[in-house]
């Protein structure tokens, strides 16, 4: 079994990421990416999609969406913002709780929502910093 199926699959995914978007919003540090309008529509899809891939379930974000380059080009640019990533990551572990995430699952899948926030910052800077052709890394 993948630590996809461990989690619980897409829904269970899909519902991590709805609970971790409510949270941010409701959140004074985490609000601000969330609140500019500038997020995409179906964030939590794409969101759960990658989580998905990464976790070792269907590739349903190189399927649909774009590559790891895509990902870190959305997300570059910005500076760096260790306050927000911080504030970002313990919401999300906070979400995969109150999904009823399993425990063990639910470490590993923050563990690396929190690698890859860190990752992030590699190209805080500029877009342009970004490689193509990077792969979804896997959890």
């Amino acid at each position: 079994m993948s630590l996809y199926d461990d989690v619980g699959g897409f829904d269970v995914l899909l519902a991590v990421c709805r609970r971790w978007n409510a949270l941010c919003l409701a959140d004074p540090v985490a609000t601000h990416p969330f609140s500019h309008g500038t997020l995409h529509p179906q964030h939590d899809e794409r969101l759960a999609a990658y989580l998905a891939e990464a976790l070792g379930g269907p590739l349903l974000y190189t399927g649909g969406y774009g590559d790891e380059s895509k990902v870190q080009r959305m997300h570059a640019g910005n500076g760096e913002h260790a306050d927000l990533d911080e504030v970002c990551v313990r919401l999300f572990r906070e979400a995969l709780d109150d999904v009823g995430v399993p425990a063990g699952a639910g470490s590993r899948l923050g563990d690396f929502f929190e690698r890859q926030t860190l990752a992030m910052r590699a190209y805080g800077r500029s877009r342009d910093d970004v490689p193509a052709g990077l792969d979804v890394p896997r959890a």
